[in-house]
């Protein structure tokens, strides 16, 4: 996957790192919601060479709309650069306001994150609890800001002008693998919204990206869900390489072996939110 990083200008990173340790130092000790993506995983790596194993407390939210790739992933940095992590379960599928899946779905699934998250951190001495939203978040449709506000967790990349590309530079300086990780936001992200969200048809969308990802199918990724249909979205650099019919049938395969009827190769090819596109909560 190529991030024309050669565009983020040093001295502006060296200057928005050096503000991103002093912001932690005057914060902490800090705790992270931590998912393995691109942005928390940075976040608590600086955290904790900024901090100490003791300034920083990496925690993960689990539930059946977490990857379990990026599960692994998660813990995997976190044992290379010796972040302490705890995990929690989380709830938000229990919850009918999420499971209906209205369009501020992400809302009532960060209140449960945050709801659980904050005080576990605060009842172990973590008075300041951040999250890896960054300045590119910003201008998108992100309802579950609200609830991070409301639960008074802070966002220093943002806060600091840190963009995407700014992590991924920053990350691929530090050695950490994810500078060069698609984003992958929940399984939920997948299902429309007025769709319900079930563990299985969670379960289900994973196994399909999954099993595309065991393929060899690099970079953006998503199967979404539309009740029997699989729309499979790829990054422009695959669409033309599986469009060809062996490859096209060896697709299609994979993602029916998930339990789908059908399958349709958008070609349009993966488009970030697309769905928050189709429900008009986000301009096209």
């Amino acid at each position: 996957m190529a991030f024309d990083l050669d565009t983020v200008s040093e001295a502006d990173l060296t200057a928005k790192t050096s503000a991103l340790a002093a912001w932690l130092r005057a914060h902490a000790p800090v705790a992270i919601g931590y998912s393995g993506g691109v942005d928390s995983a940075y976040l608590a790596v600086v955290a904790r060479q900024t901090l100490g194993a003791d300034g920083a407390l990496a925690i993960i939210g689990r539930s059946a709309s977490y990857p379990a790739e990026q599960w692994a992933t998660a813990r995997d940095v976190a044992r290379r650069f010796d972040v302490t992590v705890l995990e929690l379960d989380t709830a938000e599928l229990d919850d009918p306001r999420y499971a209906a899946n209205p369009s501020n779905r992400c809302y009532y699934c960060k209140t449960e994150l945050w709801g659980r998250l904050v005080p576990v951190a605060r009842a172990r001495g973590f008075a300041t609890v951040i999250d890896g939203t960054n300045a590119d978040d910003l201008s998108d449709y992100r309802p579950g800001a609200q609830a991070a506000r409301e639960h008074h967790v802070a966002s220093p990349l943002a806060e600091l002008g840190f963009t995407k590309l700014h992590i991924r530079h920053a990350s691929r300086a530090l050695g950490i693998p994810t500078w060069q990780q698609p984003s992958s936001p929940c399984l939920s992200s997948r299902v429309p919204y007025g769709t319900e969200v079930t563990r299985g048809r969670l379960h289900q969308i994973e196994l399909a990206e999954a099993a595309l990802r065991d393929l060899g199918i690099a970079g953006d990724l998503r199967v979404r869900f539309h009740d029997d249909l699989a729309r499979v979205e790829l990054a422009q650099a695959e669409l033309s390489t599986w469009l060809e019919p062996e490859r096209l049938a060896a697709l299609t395969e994979a993602v029916m072996q998930a339990g789908f009827a059908r399958v349709a190769l958008d070609l349009r090819g993966f488009r970030s939110g697309s769905l928050n596109v189709l429900h008009g909560v986000s301009p096209a």
